[in-house]
């Protein structure tokens, strides 16, 4: 075995299994030293994110340990951080999982750099994704605009194996100095909130394997149970994908294997992960996903900015109650039902008028299953300025929808306070102000509605209208 370490660089692949990363910086035989630094791209992450991550290098550091290694914690930007610590051990190669967004791209030139200019060889492993954003490309070379194609085109492709598990992580004779955790603070920003979300996260490699096998046992109802908003019928793996708790090829081919058996629900959940790849897909080829329109002709849209409107979107007061439902799903739980997130996104965009980058912030602040491409993609999807965009003229009507995916009023009884008692009533959020004082008190009544559905969705196919000429 080689004297002289290597460097492992983890970001959002805090796993064992199916890393490729892992499996590279291994199959040299050196001795294994992981590092998380909490670099200033890291340090800008909103809220929610940011904490859930801290949970999930905790979470992993202690299952490095049961391994007799160590997840080695340290400050700084990454490429000096990385190339004094390179220096420190000795370590000639450092690998990582390459991420797809911009901060993350310019992030990653820049280690590379430092690195090739200190002598050590500097390895970026693909990952986070069934595909390489660059790897899928039309027969012109260029990139796929529509979801169909690029379906068909990846499933066409296939997906390579998952990674092996590994056991065995080969410890340096001596370990470098370490942060703690804890002096990072990373869920300073959520205050009192995050004792009320924690009790609906599931954190960890562990966790992550078991909720996928749990819900590998209900797949042949997904199809359906998916847009039962009464009962979740989703697997929920999106928040392990998000921290790469579990890795997105052991779910497709679980997911092939399924598909192979003849199990229903099977193609549907297949698709599922290749939208994720299609996020990723576009905002490697345009950037400014999460900032502008993806289509030109929608910098002149008559969007409100942020108002007195929105804040009542924010708070669940709207007094559409599907809607609010829904946003105080989020702020009790940090995640909302995928069905939920559409209607909330339309009520928004369309009913409201309120630009589309009002509510992809908001998400950014309070999903724990945050995720930059996804988030700008479904964003854009919903207001009808992205690319494969749901026609603008489709308004989701929240009553409905209400009345199509809560037949039963199952998750507004959940989620609303007024006129019973729920965890909307003493919940405190990211605020640090608890429901109960934006008006959520169970002795309240329900909040006006803040526009007609009617006069909303007229008013929004005017703005279309005029947008057009």
């Amino acid at each position: 075995m080689s004297a002289s370490p290597v460097i492992l660089w983890l970001r959002r692949d805090l796993r064992l299994s199916d890393n490729p990363a892992l499996t590279a910086a291994l199959e040299t035989g050196a001795p294994l030293i992981p590092v998380f630094v909490l670099d200033p791209e890291t340090e800008a992450l909103a809220a929610a994110p940011k904490w859930r991550l801290g949970l999930a290098i905790d979470s992993f550091a202690k299952t490095l340990a049961t391994h007799d290694s160590r997840l080695i914690l340290r400050r700084g930007a990454a490429d000096r951080v990385l190339c004094d610590l390179a220096a420190e051990t000795g370590a000639r190669e450092v690998h990582w999982t390459t991420l797809h967004d911009k901060p993350s791209r310019d992030r990653d030139a820049k280690v590379e750099k430092a690195l090739k200019n200190a002598d050590v060889r500097a390895v970026a492993h693909h990952g986070h994704t069934l595909h390489h954003p660059d790897a899928i490309a039309t027969k012109t070379g260029g990139y796929y605009k529509v979801y169909t194609p690029f379906w068909n085109a990846l499933r066409g492709k296939g997906v390579a194996a998952p990674a092996p598990s590994h056991r065995v992580l080969h410890a340096p004779s001596s370990w470098p100095a370490s942060d703690k955790l804890a002096d990072w603070n990373m869920g300073a920003a959520m205050r009192r909130g995050a004792a009320v979300v924690a009790p609906y996260t599931v954190v960890g490699e562990a966790a992550a394997a078991h909720r996928f096998r749990d819900f590998m046992k209900h797949l042949p109802g997904y199809t359906s149970a998916r847009d039962d908003m009464g009962h979740r019928g989703t697997s929920g793996l999106s928040e392990n994908l998000t921290y790469g708790e579990i890795g997105p090829r052991t779910l497709w081919h679980a997911g092939m294997e399924a598909l192979h058996n003849g199990t229903k629900g099977a193609e549907l959940f297949l698709k599922e992960l290749a939208w994720r790849d299609f996020a990723h897909h576009l905002i490697w080829h345009t950037p400014h996903l999460p900032d502008r329109p993806w289509r030109e002709e929608w910098n002149d849209f008559a969007w409100r900015r942020d108002n007195a409107d929105a804040e009542a979107w924010r708070q669940g007061r709207t007094g559409e109650p599907i809607v609010d439902a829904a946003m105080r799903e989020l702020f009790i739980t940090g995640t909302m039902h995928n069905r939920a997130r559409m209607i909330v996104a339309s009520y928004l965009t369309k009913h409201l008028l309120v630009d589309w980058r009002v509510g992809l912030k908001w998400f950014e602040e309070t999903l724990i299953d945050w995720d930059p491409a996804s988030n700008a993609l479904n964003w854009q999807w919903v207001a009808g300025s992205g690319p494969d965009a749901s026609p603008y003229f489709r308004v989701f009507n929240p009553a409905t929808q209400a009345d199509k995916f809560d037949k039963k009023k199952e998750y507004r009884s959940r989620w609303l306070a007024e006129g019973e008692r729920s965890p909307a009533e003493e919940a405190l959020s990211f605020y640090d102000a608890a429901p109960r004082a934006w008006g959520l008190d169970p002795k309240d009544k329900p909040p006006t509605p803040l526009i007609d559905l009617k006069e909303g969705r007229e008013r929004a196919l005017q703005a279309y209208a005029d947008l057009r000429g």
